[in-house]
């Protein structure tokens, strides 16, 4: 928060450094003109913020500072329902929102995994971590091709998340030897700042739900007296011209935030996410094995320790180098990533990002509902 004091943008400084401070801790910190815009909404429902005083303000901040906000492009926006996708792993049905996300990186990742008897080489021994590891590496090789906005092309979503395209990628992986300039797959039909909540009522119905303005502060401008920051998540285009992901007009960028949810036989069973923009899908997989490979009950698979693989290649146009870099967070035993280094990979520590977990597992037996709270973050698990 002290980095606002930084802040170029005059009204952010005035917002969340008021004279001239962030405030301390044991400080209250008050914003009406939040409330304001908060009553706003309530008043008038989604113009508010689309059409009325919220988005003249917003433009009028943006073509001050000689940007390329019109009134055109939030009179125009949308939201759509859209049908999630499911892969199956050992039984469950894992629940992901479609692209212009990420979440089919999961189960993706899930469809390779489920080939290996993961709960026989150990919980992050060097044998699963590697498997893990090069599972994500093609997975957002495949990221860094295909994910885009699906009104601007046809994606082969379908095929990334089936078992024959997951057993095909599954082959690829060398159980003995890291890969370094891993390639996206082939499917055969082309045509980071973040709060996760999730909420589960007495009828058992589940919500799962994420929400980023990206880095930090978001574009770290406020637009005169809305009271919140203008997120910049529009940084995820790619500028190339020959990308699915390449920037264009009323155009979804790719997203990292990707909520969760497990169901078994039609019921739901958990709800859950993960925080932190690529490590989204890596932490994502690893509480699903957790539970379902290595039977820890719902804290226990959020708090275990975690391993983040960085370097893949991205969809804004990043490209991989020398295979990345894997990170282990403490609390991993030493074998673990001397093994890892022995496969070729490259272990350069514990300083990085392991995401933020919170989950409700539903007990459909007993009725119970199990909340878990991930330590790295200032979330709870609370029940009445």
């Amino acid at each position: 928060w002290r980095a606002a004091e930084k802040f170029e943008d005059a009204d952010a400084r005035r917002l969340y450094a008021p004279s001239g401070q962030a405030p301390r801790a044991g400080q209250t910190f008050v914003n009406p003109a939040l409330g304001g815009s908060y009553r706003a909404i309530i008043d008038s429902g989604r113009d508010a913020f689309y059409v009325g005083r919220i988005a003249e303000e917003i433009v009028q901040a943006s073509q001050a500072k000689g940007g390329l906000f019109g009134k055109i492009d939030f009179e125009d926006h949308t939201g759509n329902w859209v049908e999630p996708v499911s892969a199956t792993y050992r039984g469950y049905e894992v629940w992901q929102l479609p692209p212009n996300g990420q979440g089919i990186a999961v189960l993706e990742m899930l469809n390779i995994l489920e080939g290996f008897d993961l709960a026989s080489l150990g919980h992050n021994s060097a044998e699963y971590l590697h498997l893990l590891i090069e599972a994500k590496k093609l997975a957002f090789a495949d990221r860094a091709k295909f994910y885009a906005d699906p009104a601007f092309a046809e994606l082969p979503v379908a095929e990334l998340i089936s078992k024959p395209f997951g057993h095909k990628q599954r082959t690829r992986i060398d159980p003995a030897r890291a890969a370094v300039g891993v390639e996206p797959g082939e499917p055969s039909a082309i045509h980071a700042d973040t709060v996760y909540l999730t909420v589960v009522d007495k009828d058992r119905n589940a919500v799962s739900l994420i929400q980023s303005n990206y880095h930090g502060f978001g574009s770290a401008v406020v637009a005169g007296d809305v009271g919140f920051c203008i997120q910049n998540r529009g940084q995820l285009f790619s500028l190339s011209d020959d990308h699915l992901n390449r920037l264009e007009p009323h155009k979804r960028p790719f997203h990292t935030i990707i909520p969760a949810m497990v169901t078994r036989n039609g019921e739901a069973l958990f709800s859950f996410g993960v925080m932190g923009g690529d490590m989204q899908p890596q932490g994502q997989v690893q509480v699903l094995c957790n539970i379902i490979d290595f039977g820890m009950n719902v804290q226990q698979a959020g708090s275990a320790a975690r391993c983040c693989h960085d370097g893949s290649a991205t969809p804004t146009g990043g490209v991989e180098t020398n295979g990345g870099a894997v990170y282990l967070e403490d609390g991993m035993a030493e074998s673990a990533g001397e093994g890892l280094r022995k496969r070729g990979h490259q272990v350069a520590g514990s300083s990085a990002t392991y995401g933020g977990y919170q989950g409700i597992w539903i007990d459909c037996d007993s009725g119970q509902l199990y909340g878990g709270s991930d330590r790295r973050k200032d979330g709870m698990a609370l029940g009445y």
